[in-house]
């Protein structure tokens, strides 16, 4: 048998609609006015939306122009991601301050682990409570907080009193709280997932958790284990604070679709460019090389290649692409291009991580 998973306190803070919020704060003009930060453009992408904007449906990754039908009034703002890079740092420092326990997972939230931290405060609850007062006061910005015995438990927690609020579920409540939950909320459950799961009758945690593991595994392939183990508060995974990067990425939508494979290779030079600039600034290198290709109907094609050894320069980035490009005809006119490079040299063999890991078992006051 297994044994049983530690328990932690975990918090997972996360910034309230952080790109545009940070717009509003330096902008009062647009306070209390929906806005969307990116998208502006006929085939633009909203990258975030204000809470104002939420309310007429907006979200992030809705187009543009399908934003603007939901919502007329709505304000598109130029994103400026130097300016949110400034202030995540200032926010990380705040976290530093608790605990060295940190997982950045985006600009705008983060994993900490404060089952010991350096304020001695036994209550994680008090602990994000102080964390997004700082917050306030040293950024002018909102943000929520999950607190909970495991990643999983803390990231889902989060959204429940969002914008501004937090949520403890402690490890007498876990049972009780994830099996009311609705399955579209369980973390790693996306829209597909959720309708095959309607299919088969399993609406909330207490439907899931009646599923045998057998049945998960024939019906969900490897995440049956996930789902299995999730409803019942088990997630083994700790708070890496060298959380390793697993790859780098760089794409282009472009105003016009494309037809010729000439403009392509014009446009994936410059994207090649981009990933070169951000693996030398990373000192990484990597030996899997991916083109992403999406078509004018929407639909989503990669092609890959790995190397037997690394490579980091936009040159040879773009002689495996340019192999990738040509591999088969494309289908339909082309309106994003991506270039990804994975199996990186900068990750670490598994005895290391779990070297570094800490697992005791302690009293929990939450």
């Amino acid at each position: 048998m297994e044994p049983a998973p530690q328990l932690r306190k975990i918090i997972h803070v996360d910034m309230d609609a952080f790109y545009a919020s940070v717009e509003q704060l330096d902008r009062p003009e647009l306070r209390g006015k929906p806005i969307a930060v990116g998208g502006s453009s006929k085939r633009g992408v909203v990258s975030a939306a204000s809470y104002e904007a939420r309310k007429f449906g907006v979200r992030s990754a809705m187009s543009g122009v399908m934003a603007r039908r939901n919502c007329p009034e709505l304000i598109f703002v130029k994103p400026r991601f130097d300016r949110y890079t400034e202030i995540s740092r200032k926010i990380r420092k705040i976290f530093f301050e608790y605990t060295d326990l940190v997982e950045p997972l985006s600009l705008d939230e983060a994993y900490l682990d404060v089952t010991q931290n350096k304020k001695g405060n036994p209550s994680a609850t008090l602990i994000a409570r102080e964390i997004r007062a700082k917050i306030k006061e040293r950024t002018g910005l909102n943000a929520s907080a999950g607190i909970s015995i495991n990643k999983f438990i803390a990231k889902v927690a989060s959204d429940v009193n969002k914008p501004n609020g937090q949520k403890t579920v402690p490890p007498e409540e876990v049972e009780e709280f994830l099996e009311a939950l609705d399955i579209r909320k369980f973390y790693g459950v996306g829209k597909v997932t959720a309708e095959k799961m309607y299919q088969m009758g399993i609406f909330t945690g207490a439907d899931l958790k009646e599923r045998s593991r057998e049945f998960l595994d024939e019906h969900f392939g490897k995440s049956g284990g996930y789902y299995y183990d999730v409803v019942r508060g088990i997630h083994r995974s700790e708070v890496k604070p060298d959380r390793t990067r697993k790859s780098l990425a760089a794409e282009r939508t472009f105003s016009e679709n494309i037809t010729s494979e000439v403009f392509m290779l014009e446009r994936l030079q410059g994207i090649a460019e981009e990933i070169q600039r951000r693996l030398a600034k990373r000192e990484i290198a990597g030996k899997t090389v991916t083109l992403k290709i999406k078509y004018s109907d929407f639909s989503l094609q990669t092609r890959s290649k790995t190397l037997p050894f690394y490579i980091a320069t936009a040159d040879l980035i773009l002689e495996e692409v340019k192999q990738l490009l040509y591999q088969e005809k494309l289908k339909e006119s082309v309106r994003l291009l991506g270039i990804s490079i994975s199996n990186l040299n900068n990750e670490k063999s598994e005895k290391a991580v779990e070297k570094e890991s800490i697992s005791e078992q302690l009293k929990f006051e939450f």
